[in-house]
């Protein structure tokens, strides 16, 4: 795992949903983090956050289970909130981009923490208090408030993005290689063959049907099974019109 990923600490605080937990949980894993933190949940471990965490049991049976945010926050040098609403007194505040990369640079030097309230009321004053930073998700105006387990993902994933951490690698789009450019003029030749002798097109005044039709084709950038089909259609077609 990446040593600056070690020393970032996810917390949620006094959280009364189990479910919320498991859930969290899996979006820690989904983005290659593990330091989950549980300060006086009201029911964990539970069977809800086993279920919700579905394949994620190991960071719950390695969560830190803290009695109060001291101990979840013993030796951490840098503490960031999250908050859905405006404060009176103003914190410096952070675009969820910019708390990924803060939370990286900072965990190079020590444990930081990066803390949740209880999924009603947000983190209390006296948890601000511990902050250096706060985070706020972009959100409808109108229904700011994210689903606890939906504010950890969003997080988890900038974190992940500032870690540089390898993406899941990409299915190739085709298994065989484009057609060529050869193999696209004989296609677009037998293609105007066929035209001709379905009528469809009159050699007389083609107009810009073919020119079209090359664009048409060019888009969608078939590779070499894709072409033999298309040109199989073809002659398909025009063993069924010449018999005719």
């Amino acid at each position: 795992m990446n040593s600056a990923a070690t020393q970032i600490r996810v917390v949620l605080i006094r959280p009364t949903h189990p479910g919320n937990v498991g859930a969290a949980a899996r979006a820690l894993k989904n983005m290659g983090l593990e330091r989950l933190y549980v300060v006086a949940p009201a029911a964990f471990p539970h069977v809800e956050a086993t279920a919700r965490a579905a394949g994620a049991e190991d960071l719950l049976a390695g969560a830190v289970l803290s009695p109060d945010l001291d101990a979840a926050l013993a030796e951490c040098h840098y503490v960031l909130g999250t908050s859905a609403r405006p404060r009176h007194i103003g914190w410096p505040m952070l675009e969820p981009a910019e708390a990924g990369t803060r939370l990286v640079d900072e965990s190079r030097r020590g444990p930081v923490a990066l803390l949740f309230g209880q999924e009603r009321s947000g983190l209390t004053n006296a948890e601000l208090d511990r902050c250096h930073a706060l985070v706020q998700i972009p959100a409808n105006p109108a229904y700011p408030s994210l689903n606890l387990a939906a504010a950890v993902q969003v997080l988890a994933y900038e974190i992940r993005r500032a870690l540089g951490l390898p993406e899941q690698p990409r299915s190739e789009e085709s298994e065989a290689p484009p057609a060529s450019a050869n193999e696209m003029e004989h296609f677009y030749r037998h293609l105007e063959e066929v035209l001709v002798d379905t009528g469809f097109l009159d050699p007389a005044n083609p107009r810009l049907l073919m020119r079209r039709l090359r664009r048409l084709f060019n888009r969608a950038r078939p590779d070499q099974n894709e072409m033999a089909i298309l040109r199989g259609i073809l002659s398909a077609v025009q063993r069924v019109t010449r018999k005719s």
